[in-house]
């Protein structure tokens, strides 16, 4: 009987959400969406991965997950390589399928297909680019993922690493804040981003902590933490 009430017991505590997006890419500058296309680190998100592992190397992580996409692997294994822990990878942590805007910058998505985009920019639930994912079908499957990912650690603290769409998802799930309400929060490339998740789902306890890269002197360019980037 005391087994089974210790089990009880750990199914409600909470999980520590870390939820981190990528280092910057070079798309990420231009501002070109990625969404699945397997783009890579530039020099600042390399860099930015380093800060980003020796701030997170004292919170006592005991689990990470990653995108297999290699902009989010190669940030999650710097943090794993300082905590020695391995990566889990799960594909429904990818950014958003964009389908034909995919490699395209914001402003050729805006002159090339103006409909679309105006849709887009309006954030209408059930749109999604052609061959794309809709934002309400990429929002089910981050917030499932995300879920069954952290419910196997209650009690602990878990790493999530992923894209800068996810993150937004994260953050609306977590603040019950509706798909097509503007963006009024920071999806900084390589920022810690701090939820819990309890039986009533994801809430929100921080945001947007840049600290790491912010303090630091050695940045590659000095303007480049200045560069969000798109979501995807």
């Amino acid at each position: 009987m005391a087994d089974a009430a210790a089990t009880d017991g750990d199914a409600h505590q909470p999980v520590r959400v870390l939820a981190i997006r990528h280092g910057e890419t070079a798309w990420n500058v231009d501002t070109r969406i990625q969404g699945q296309l397997d783009i890579g680190l530039n020099d600042t998100g390399r860099w930015q991965a380093t800060r980003l592992a020796e701030a997170l190397a004292d919170e006592g992580i005991d689990a990470i997950y990653s995108s297999d996409l290699s902009r989010a692997l190669d940030t999650a294994r710097s943090v794993a390589g300082r905590i020695e822990l391995p990566v889990q990878t799960d594909t429904g942590l990818r950014e958003r399928h964009f389908g034909s805007f995919e490699g395209q910058t914001w402003a050729e998505i805006e002159q090339r297909h103006p409909a679309e985009s105006l849709r887009w920019r309006k954030r209408e639930p059930g749109f999604g680019p052609p061959g794309g994912e809709t934002l309400q079908g990429f929002y089910e499957r981050v917030v499932e993922t995300a879920s069954r990912l952290v419910a196997g650690h209650r009690g602990k603290t878990v790493a999530l690493v992923a894209h800068g769409g996810v993150l937004d998802c994260l953050y609306r799930a977590a603040t019950r804040i509706e798909l097509d309400a503007p963006r009024t929060w920071q999806l900084r490339n390589a920022g810690i981003n701090r939820l819990l998740h309890t039986q009533a789902g994801f809430m929100l306890v921080g945001w947007g902590d840049t600290a790491h890269l912010e303090a630091a002197a050695e940045a590659p360019r000095d303007e480049s933490q200045d560069r969000a980037g798109p979501a995807a």
